[in-house]
């Protein structure tokens, strides 16, 4: 195990130990942060969805905001704004909350499309524009949006466009009763912080190199095929499953090809391998394609989901 490799563990160790019982939660949050990407995570009130990018980023030495997102929020509450400086007698740019490493953009559907708009630039081209001039954001940038899939009355659903801007969309379950009485213990404080893990103290630097090692995994011509035949078939499922023949609308586009390769690369890493095999593929291939497959108004009126389509294409794409 290489030193940087080492570190990375140590972090998913570290988090693992507070964010208890969403263990799958973490691991794609550091695939998302490796992969130079980010994260759209779904899930009820209280599963620390919150709590694991705060956890991630006292774990490197990074600068963390937080956006709480509103329906009266505005685009340059997001991206920063010009102010008059009467000493100056000129107009100074000042930074809003999305200048920072890691992002939190608490409850992204409760603002309106405008809003959720004002991060599309961000997330996709690193910059912000505002009054005529482009404002470079640091190397290491992530922003991790939470949405709650309970509640639809005040939110706006977020738009095709910038959907395809996350490179995972995690969905986050209810904790098993084990880790419910070990998230007992833990408030009760019957465990502390001290005898379990170690906080590790990353640099960014840390980040960067283990970005670059990761993706240096060797996938096969093989694997490879496997993974391009994996979107073609959301694209064209008729003929891959007959059954699912008019279910998609509007199948993966090259981007998550591009994401699919670089997730199932350091998923591999993370497990301590050197070369890509289906199964880390199919470990990340519904985060990747979730949220870039638009099925048709057939397939909801049957009750079908991304998922369940997705499962039905694992089984019918044949294994190199």
């Amino acid at each position: 195990m290489s030193e940087i490799l080492s570190k990375i563990i140590d972090l998913k160790n570290f988090m693992d130990a507070r964010i208890i019982g969403q263990e799958d939660l973490v691991n794609k949050l550091i695939i998302t942060l490796l992969a130079d990407g980010n994260a759209l995570v779904e899930g009820a009130p209280g599963l620390a969805k919150t709590k694991a990018i705060k956890t991630l980023a006292s774990a490197i030495k990074a600068d963390y905001n937080r956006i709480q997102f509103t329906p009266d929020l505005l685009p340059s509450d997001i991206t920063g704004s010009e102010i008059y400086v009467a000493a100056k007698g000129e107009f100074e740019f000042r930074k809003g909350p999305i200048f920072a490493n890691l992002v939190l953009a608490d409850e992204i559907n409760r603002a309106p499309a405008k809003v959720q708009s004002a991060l599309l630039e961000a997330m996709a081209e690193r910059q912000v524009s505002v009054g005529g001039k482009k404002y470079v954001l640091p190397q290491l940038f992530m922003v991790m949006a939470t949405q709650n899939p309970i509640e639809h009355e005040g939110t706006y659903n977020l738009p095709e466009a910038q959907l395809d801007r996350f490179l995972m969309y995690i969905k986050v379950d209810q904790p098993e009763a084990n880790a419910e009485r070990k998230i007992l213990k833990l408030v009760r404080d019957e465990i502390t912080f001290s005898n379990t893990v170690p906080e590790p103290m990353l640099e960014i630097a840390d980040i960067l190199n283990a970005r670059k090692e990761a993706l240096k995994v060797h996938m096969s011509d093989a694997v490879e095929e496997y993974l391009v035949q994996l979107i073609m078939a959301t694209r064209h499922p008729e003929k891959y499953d007959a059954k699912l023949s008019g279910y998609v609308m509007y199948g993966a586009s090259p981007r998550a090809t591009l994401a699919l390769d670089r997730c199932a690369k350091i998923n591999a890493w993370l497990r301590g391998k050197d070369f890509v095999t289906p199964e880390d593929i199919q470990m990340v291939v519904y985060d990747v394609l979730r949220h870039r497959i638009i099925l048709s108004f057939e397939a909801q009126a049957e009750g079908m989901t991304t998922d369940m389509v997705i499962a039905k294409l694992l089984k019918s794409v044949p294994l190199p």
